[in-house]
């Protein structure tokens, strides 16, 4: 199904793999008739190509990339033109879409959610972008049909901005990396690796887009095998998909951690953009007669199974008939898993999913810019078609990803034939996959096409007992499951046909709805705001030398940032830094935010000109343990806050406010022993919060305990590879080391300034 090639790997014509080795290039010699440097064969990467068309900075090992467009939503927009204008933004410099379509449903908060749209729309107009209208598209089917071009490069403040399937490499990061690019500066990294991901064979019937996916996911995640490298599609596979189908598995990628993805383009993509009305965009992508890659995915459609799934990964797959046929163990061993995942707050069991040796599920859900798409959703009604979901507990709920599917879905039989079976048909909304949207009651189990499964992902809340959880499956098997009223079922055993269907994009939908200012800026548009609509707070400079508390302490192998700071009805207030922040870390540690301000107040008096000792007494006997050691300290040249430490923080979501919650908070820190994406890496820097990194093993500090960091002002501004740092004990300081990784010239003056807004702050 999927197989794994560590080292790295030639392709030659597109076609032929040949594996790096001692007699590479004399068989690449034979093959092509000349000699080819490795060096030469990277430059020939689909990849390679559309980066170095967009860097700026004439180094291709250090990349300063100038994006083409750029796209956020409803929960992320707000703060990124706020930061921006804190910055003196006057005109979006490049197209700037604005969609709503995570806090549509206006359900909590009384006016705020639309107060934020509101604020979206008159931005559009005053600096020249686009408004897309909440439940007109989700934001990902929205670039794809309107957006996406071929060798283009669209940032998105989502992690799964990811239209590769169309030729666009397309990356998703916190809101500040936007920030960067309305202010005309750049988006900085290392030449990325580039992986093969070499595709054969063509799917079975019932075999969908996220089977495919979850296959890929299952086989990459824990291994970090292309953990911020790009993905790079191609192989005679490619052409045995539609675009759709593509789509599906491209949207996908992100939960391998990977960077970005691009995929080899033929006529059924040219095909895409014609209907959509923008053929000028298409453009036929290729790797070149040999492109070297840095490892190699190879994947055989023809055994791709129907997969699920289970709780609370992505990356934790079975196919469908392996659960089936092994359901006690596998069972048990997600409940073992449950117990890390959820600190035991809540009992959790499935096993009462099991009646006469079968599993049977609660509800069904396909949505968002995974499930929502074309065909996965005529697929599904060709499955469901004569039957119906039953008066029971299950449910079954449809959103198509846009109006236009929406629209499509009704002209051609669908929607009624999904209606039929007593199924929901929705409108485009994300809320299924981040939890504010058909929450389950309390201990079911549902299925989803969506993105995500993390904890509380589906709505449910620990802190008040509750629990219900996620699998996540293809829009088929869904259907299969709904037909057979909650019973689990692959498409695979669905004998009807599932026919093809012809799309035809009506575009007047969007003429007639949305606001788009073709670029033109009205600066005498006033903006509007709301109640909850705030400004950053006040944000100082990195200190000279620093007294750190560790406030929280997460061994999870992994922490999301859906724990960092949770999603659902807490999306309503991330136009209201403070207010959020409020909820940081709320569903993992309780504690936290208590502890977080009680340190704060420090910094706090500093800041005012006040007496930190005084603030917050319980700092004397810490600090006279540091002056021992280390004299002339005074509150001109020392500063105080919070850090957390935890093992793999920043899988998942790129919200931003999982690091800028901590900041508003007083934290000034990570401490990790790596970090799970670069997006949450750059998200901590972008806030000047320092990205520190502590090597394995037992920790020399543990929570409560108070850190000093002499020197940390200097250690920035030095390039240092090691900061010196001491656990303060009761009578003595206890050293140890900690690293930062690399930092580029400009991270490190973001960190030093205290954070983005300060380092572009035009009133100095």
């Amino acid at each position: 199904m999927v197989t794994l090639h560590k080292g790295g790997v030639y392709l030659v014509n597109g076609t032929e793999l040949i594996a790096d080795g001692p007699e590479a290039a004399a068989c690449l010699a034979a093959k092509t008739g000349c000699n080819v440097t490795k060096q030469e064969a990277a430059k020939q990467t689909i990849a390679y190509g559309i980066l170095e068309n967009h860097n700026t900075s004439g180094n291709m090992e250090k990349l300063r990339i100038k994006f083409d467009k750029l796209t956020s939503h409803d929960i992320t927009f707000v703060g990124i033109i706020q930061t921006a204008r804190a910055s003196g933004l006057t005109k979006f410099p490049i197209p700037y879409v604005l969609t709503n379509c995570h806090n549509s449903l206006c359900a909590v908060g009384g006016t705020i959610n639309e107060d934020d749209h509101m604020f979206g729309l008159t931005c559009a107009k005053k600096y020249g972008g686009v408004y897309v209208p909440p439940h007109q598209a989700v934001i990902h089917q929205f670039a794809r049909e309107m957006m996406a071009g071929g060798g283009k490069m669209i940032l998105g403040s989502d992690s799964h901005t990811r239209y590769g399937a169309l030729g666009t490499m397309a990356m998703g990061e916190g809101g500040p990396e936007l920030v960067k690019q309305l202010l005309n500066q750049t988006y900085d990294i290392n030449m990325p690796g580039v992986v093969c991901v070499y595709m054969t064979g063509t799917p079975a019937k019932g075999v969908g887009p996220q089977d495919v996916a979850l296959a890929i996911i299952g086989a990459v995640f824990k291994n970090g095998f292309v953990k911020n490298k790009v993905m790079e599609f191609v192989g005679p596979g490619v052409a045995n998909m539609s675009a759709d189908f593509r789509i599906g598995i491209d949207v996908m990628t992100t939960e391998t951690t990977c960077l970005s993805s691009i995929w080899k383009t033929d006529d059924q993509i040219k095909e895409f953009y014609e209907i959509h009305g923008r053929k000028e965009e298409y453009k036929e992508l290729n790797p070149g007669a040999v492109a070297y890659y840095d490892g190699l995915i190879c994947v055989d459609l023809d055994k791709v199974k129907p997969m699920i799934a289970m709780p609370f990964h992505p990356s934790n797959t079975y196919t469908i008939e392996e659960l089936n046929a092994n359901l006690t163990d596998i069972l048990a061993d997600v409940e073992k898993n449950a117990a890390v995942s959820l600190d035991n707050a809540v009992p959790y069991s499935l096993k009462d999913k099991v009646k006469n040796g079968r599993f049977y599920v609660d509800q069904g859900i396909i949505a968002g810019c995974a499930g929502g798409g074309f065909e996965n959703i005529c697929a599904a009604a060709d499955i469901l078609k004569g039957s119906y979901i039953g008066n029971d507990g299950f449910t079954l709920s449809v959103y198509p990803a846009s109006m236009p599917v929406y629209m499509e879905l009704i002209k051609n039989g669908c929607a009624a034939a999904i209606l039929e079976t007593g199924a929901v048909l929705k409108t485009a909304f994300c809320g299924p996959c981040f939890g504010a949207g058909d929450t389950p009651a309390n201990n079911a189990f549902s299925i989803r096409h969506s993105t995500r499964n993390f904890p509380n992902r589906e709505g449910s809340k620990l802190q008040n007992g509750q629990i219900s959880s996620v699998a996540l499956m293809d829009a088929r098997s869904i259907a299969a499951t709904a037909a057979n009223k909650g019973l689990l079922t692959a498409a695979t055993e669905f004998d009807g046909e599932i026919g093809k269907y012809k799309y035809h994009f009506d575009a007047n939908i969007y003429a007639n709805r949305v606001f788009d200012s073709h670029g033109a800026a009205d600066p005498d548009v006033e903006i509007q705001f709301g109640p909850n609509i705030k400004d950053w707070p006040k944000m100082c400079a990195l200190p000279d030398n620093m007294v750190l508390r560790v406030v929280s302490e997460i061994h999870d192998p992994v922490t999301t940032t859906d724990e960092l700071i949770p999603s659902g009805e807490t999306s309503s207030y991330r136009s209201n830094p403070l207010g959020l922040a409020e909820f940081t870390l709320s569903r993992k540690d309780p504690a936290y935010v208590g502890l977080a301000k009680d340190i704060q107040v420090a910094q706090t008096a500093i800041m005012e000109g006040r007496c930190p000792i005084e603030a917050k007494p319980e700092l004397l006997p810490v600090v006279q343990v540091i002056g021992k050691q280390f004299s002339g300290l005074s509150k001109e040249n020392l500063g105080f806050g919070s850090t957390i430490f935890a093992v793999k923080p920043g899988d998942g979501s790129a919200r931003e406010q999982a690091a800028s919650c901590q900041k508003v908070l007083g934290g000034w820190a990570n401490i990790a022993n790596e970090y799970a994406t670069k997006r949450y890496r750059s998200n901590l820097i972008n806030w000047g919060m320092l990205p520190l990194l502590i090597p394995e093993g037992e920790l020399p500090f543990k929570n409560l305990d108070y850190l000093f960091l002499p020197g940390i002002r200097e250690a920035v501004e030095s390039k240092a590879s090691e900061i010196q740092a001491y656990v303060v004990k009761e009578d003595s300081l206890v050293p140890f080391t900690l690293t930062m990784g690399e930092l580029t010239d400009e991270e490190r003056q973001i960190i030093l300034k205290g954070c983005l807004i300060n380092y572009n702050r035009v009133d100095g």
